[in-house]
C-alpha cells in the first residue's frame, strides 16, 4: 500500500523565511553609533593607536588620565575604557572585512569598564 503525504506549501515559507533574514542583514553595524559618537570629542593628540587586523592598541601618552572609545568605519560599537597616564588598552582589530579605525573619542566610562593598572 503506498504512503500518501500532502505537501505544504514550503516555498511560500522559505521566501517569509528568506525575506526575513535579508531584513536582518540589512541592519548593520553602521547604523548603530559606537559609545564615543553620541557623546565624545576627539581623543587629546597624546592618545594615539596603533592597528592590526586582529587588535588596536592605544597607548594614553598624556599627563591625566583619559577615558577613551575608538571608532570604526563601519560604525561597530566599542567600550569605554579608562586609560591611565603611560597606559594602554586593547580595542578590537580592522578584521578581515578591513572595519579599520577613524578615529579615537572621549567617552563616559561605566565603573565596571575602567581600566585597572597592572599589579
Amino acid at each position: 500500500m503506498a504512503h500518501h503525504t500532502t505537501r505544504t506549501a514550503r516555498p511560500i515559507a522559505l521566501t517569509a523565511m528568506t525575506a526575513l533574514t535579508a531584513a536582518g542583514l540589512l541592519l548593520t553595524p553602521a547604523t548603530t553609533p559606537s559609545a564615543a559618537a553620541a557623546t565624545g570629542s576627539p581623543a587629546p593628540a597624546c592618545v594615539e593607536y596603533a592597528q592590526s587586523w586582529r587588535y588596536t592598541d592605544v597607548h594614553n601618552g598624556c599627563a591625566d588620565t583619559v577615558p577613551v572609545t575608538v571608532e570604526y568605519t563601519n560604525g561597530q560599537w566599542a567600550p569605554c575604557r579608562v586609560i591611565e597616564p603611560g597606559g594602554r588598552a586593547t580595542f578590537s582589530g580592522y578584521g578581515t572585512n578591513g572595519n579599520y579605525v577613524t578615529a579615537l573619542r572621549t567617552c563616559d566610562p561605566a565603573p565596571a569598564t575602567a581600566e585597572r593598572p597592572a599589579s
